[in-house]
């Protein structure tokens, strides 16, 4: 194939000065304490090597909370793209995230070998205020708020059973709020001392022994069992802020013991974190740069590093007990390795019988504070017999290291304890992030989850929008000069080194509960609308002479769309926000997606007012669900129910709508929502058509190809791809297979497929010598698709052409000797085929948007990674004689 002679224009965009939130928080779901009835049989506590992945937690500085979902499939041990964003928590104006907790809902109920998902999650959070907010993930608000009673609240832990949330408070004293039966309400108050509470942590759990069994108890069996069950909590343990860490007793709230610190001249040391190990081992990071290993029993020191150059702000414990990480103000993240003793009992190397812990090695992959360090899977400080063991000859993901701070990238470190890969299982560990073949945390390599901003393109006004928390900004691209009038150093609007191709046309501010969550530009640049979670607001933009532009508020719109979502049945008040937004080529129509009740509104905006022309209700459907996917054959009857648009059956939280489509005809809609269901409509009747198998991810991005405006084509978060024909209600022939024809440079990139553009198709003349052009004639096995489609992540471009990849491949099964005499063509061939229908660019970084503002013409928004850290304060460092 030969390549496209074609030059492209491309408008290189840096002036967008975005600034990502810093990451101040990091959390994982905790797994379910193991049930004290499988201690005896070793094959219920196996651990299945392909269990699912936790989702994440990051909380930021401006108070938004992400959820990142693992983008494996299930039971697959290995994604490149590791864990990619599922959807953001607004959080309320102002606000920030300080510290997150999660916890099981009914730790009771919930099966001890299953990984949480978010629906069985309880997450809290406290931004450095009195207050604690517990969240509603599925609606993706603030559920409900308690007082701490003590002032700020400095740290919080949840226990391992999921009963108890403890909180360390501004007035020295710990708050024990009750979690049982998904509710949230004070319990206890410990004793108070004259420090702030900095960090918190709870002791290893202790089995609870069964009752002795009696003649007259005999009948009461099963409550005996139940009792089994239980965990008791004994102790737990907090930093302070006077130089000392405390050791208090639950059942009496009292403060038994004390552990003091090293302290500078005329300075308290400040304990910013906190943990323990399963032997009752305390570990302990402070202001100086120091970390602690402390006995438990009798308080005392037994190991103390200076690992840092400042302060300790974050550690955690590796899966096995066997390492801990720890980091802070020096960008440095130090691994401490728990050698054992020898099984002789003979002195070591290290001087000693007993087992000691040493400080083994040290990375830098942060240009700033790290804030905050993650571990999957978790680790519980419970008995090593009551740990889930890995089943024997299975293969086993390494355990990650999750890493996070003020350069606002979330860093994935493969961390194997070294132990491990001299034992008999080393050859079984597979690195679930795929970079390389070593697992260690000395030898992997790192990955980076970019960020990501909502960037909007209007091509005919040609026009960039960005959105911010709380405000807008929008530029205008210039025209660019035809080249015949292009002379150098005759006349600056010309001259293409200092031409100014970009101005600024508008800034905005708007008043907001929340955090902005949706915004959308219409294509003529005339109408603008954003949404926080409670309110949206339509703008109507005007150009004055001077090229600014003005925005007119459309202040009826909310009592729009408060008219049409108040006949709804609900006990709490209901949202006028947007999810998702998005406006028809022609600009005649803006089609919305209901922030809390997930309801598709069709706006027409063509009339004076804004008028609501209908509402589909299709994502508050109740649909089967089996392992996450749909069920398929379903009844007649329950189908032609699903067209009428009567509900079957409404849940109070329906799944949020996070992708919409528009056909470049304006005649097809496409909606998708977080449980994958992907939804067809009629925009020319107005009318609900059909509904889209199910995929096994939420989709990246979905576009319909222009010159098969019927074909719809989504791109998930793992980067396969899957097309549909909506006006057919089927998946075309050649798209039956496609993920097996895609180049694995895609499928193998870390970072995700974020869009897709296509050059707008222009319209060919009626020919005059009455010769027709047969596209329709094409034979069936061929897509007839002319299109190039350009893939865009946070680090690559590609263009890819879609007619080289949508080749049919038959079906029809061959004979092993009719395959023999078939030739195949040389390897050399179809590397050189990939070559040039491929083509991959790494220059730009980091990528917010790319679109086509008319054909042969590219925008490319660019934030690059120096800029945005340039905004930021400088880094600690601290020199040493003879370094530069």
């Amino acid at each position: 194939m030969n390549e496209d002679p074609n030059p492209l224009a491309l408008h290189r965009c840096r002036f967008v000065d975005y600034s990502p939130s810093p990451i101040t928080a990091l959390a994982f779901p905790p797994l379910p304490l193991p049930s004290l009835r499988a201690r005896n049989t070793g094959k219920e506590r196996e651990r299945d090597p392909g269990e699912n992945f936790g989702t994440l937690v990051v909380g930021h500085a401006n108070g938004n909370i992400d959820l990142l979902e693992w983008t494996g499939e299930d039971g697959a041990l290995q994604a490149p793209q590791a864990w990619q964003l599922h959807k953001t928590l607004p959080g309320p104006h102002p606000s920030k995230v300080d510290s997150l907790a999660l916890t099981i809902r009914y730790p009771d109920i919930h099966p001890p070998n299953k990984v949480p998902r978010p629906t069985d999650l309880r997450l809290f959070s406290s931004g450095g205020g009195s207050e604690l907010l517990e969240w509603d993930i599925t609606r993706s608000c603030v559920r409900r708020t308690i007082s701490s009673q003590g002032g700020s609240i400095w740290s919080m832990a949840p226990n391992l059973g999921s009963t108890m949330l403890a909180l360390g408070c501004e007035d020295g004293s710990v708050r024990l709020l009750s979690l049982e039966a998904d509710t949230l309400q004070h319990h206890r108050r410990f004793s108070h001392v004259k420090c702030r509470l900095l960090s918190i942590a709870w002791g290893p759990p202790v089995p609870r022994r069964p009752k002795p069994a009696t003649v007259q108890s005999s009948g009461m069996g099963n409550e005996s069992d139940d009792d089994e069950d239980e965990w008791s909590d004994s102790w737990l343990v907090t930093g302070g802020s006077d130089s000392s860490l405390r050791k208090w007793d639950i059942k009496t709230g009292r403060a038994t013991d004390r552990m003091i610190t090293d302290k500078m001249k005329g300075e308290r040391t400040l304990v910013w974190a906190v943990g323990v190990l399963a032997d009752g081992t305390i570990v302990s990071g402070d202001s100086l740069g120091t970390v602690k290993f402390w006995d438990s029993m009798t308080c005392t020191e037994t190991h103390s590093f200076t690992a840092h150059s400042a302060d300790v702000l974050c550690l955690t414990i590796g899966s096995d007990g066997t390492t801990v990480f720890t980091s802070g103000v020096d960008q440095k993240i130090v691994q401490f390795c728990y050698v054992p003793p020898t099984p002789d009992g003979s002195s070591t190397l290290l001087g000693s019988s007993s087992g000691k812990w040493i400080q083994s090695t040290s990375r830098r992959v942060h240009s700033h504070d790290i804030r905050s360090l993650v571990m999957w899977p978790p680790y519980a400080p419970i008995p090593v017999s009551y740990r889930r063991k890995l089943a024997s000859a299975s293969s086993y993901a390494a355990p990650i290291l999750v890493s996070g701070g003020l350069d606002m990238s979330i860093a994935l470190i493969p961390a194997l304890p070294a132990h491990l890969t001299t034992s008999n299982a080393a050859s079984r560990v597979i690195n679930p992030l795929a970079t390389s073949v070593a697992t260690t945390f000395e030898d992997s390599y790192y990955r980076r989850i970019p960020y990501r901003s909502l960037v909007c393109v209007a091509r005919k006004a040609r026009l960039v929008a960005c959105m911010y928390d709380t405000g807008f900004k929008i530029w205008r691209i210039l025209d660019i000069p035809n080249t015949s009038m292009v002379i150098d150093g005759m006349d600056n609007t010309t001259d293409p080194e200092s031409r100014v191709s970009w101005e600024c046309v508008l800034e905005m501010e708007l008043n907001v509960h929340t955090n902005l969550i949706a915004s959308a530009l219409s294509d003529d640049g005339r109408w603008l609308v954003a949404s926080d979670l409670y309110e949206t607001k339509l703008f109507e933009l005007t150009t004055a002479p001077s090229g600014d532009m003005k925005a007119r508020r459309i202040r009826s719109f909310p009592s729009t769309l408060q008219e049409n979502l108040a006949i709804l049945d609900s006990k709490q008040p209901v949202s006028i926000g947007g999810t998702k937004f998005l406006f028809t080529p022609d600009s005649s129509k803006m089609i919305m997606a209901s922030a809390t009740t997930s309801i598709i509104f069709v706006i027409d905006l063509s009339s004076e007012e804004p008028t609501i022309l209908r509402r589909f209700e299709q994502h508050r459907k109740v649909s089967p669900i089996s392992g996450g996917r749909v069920l398929r054959g379903r009844s007649q009857a329950r189908q032609e129910n699903d067209d009428d648009g009567k509900e079957l059956a409404t849940p109070s939280s329906p799944p949020s709508v996070v992708q919409m489509a528009v056909s470049p005809d304006g005649q097809w809609l496409a909606s998708s929502d977080e449980q994958c269901r992907t939804f067809i409509y009629n925009l020319d009747s107005i009318q609900y058509h059909t509904r889209v198998p199910s995929l096994p991810h939420l989709s990246n991005a979905m576009v319909f190809i222009p010159d098969k405006p019927q074909i719809l084509m989504c791109v998930l978060s793992n980067n396969t791809i899957h097309v549909y024909d909506v006006e057919n209600s089927e998946v075309p022939p050649w798209a039956h297979d496609l993920n097996s024809r895609l180049p694995k440079q895609i499928l193998s990139t870390p970072d995700p497929i974020l869009g897709i553009a296509f050059e707008p198709v222009v319209s060919i003349p009626p020919l005059t010598n009455g010769d027709v052009t047969m596209i329709d004639a094409a034979p069936y096995n061929t897509p007839a698709l002319q299109s190039a489609a350009v893939l865009w992540g946070s680090s690559w471009l590609c263009k890819l052409r879609l007619d080289w990849l949508g080749q049919y491949v038959e079906r029809r099964k061959r004979r092993k000797s009719e395959a023999k005499q078939r030739p195949q063509p040389p390897i050399s061939d179809v590397q050189n085929s990939d070559a040039r229908n491929l083509r991959v660019v790494t220059h730009y970084r980091a990528i917010l948007a790319v679109d086509f503002l008319k054909p042969s013409e590219l925008v490319l928004v660019e934030r690059p990674l120096v800029d945005v850290l340039s905004k930021l304060p400088p880094a600690f460092f601290k020199p040493k004689y003879g370094r530069t």
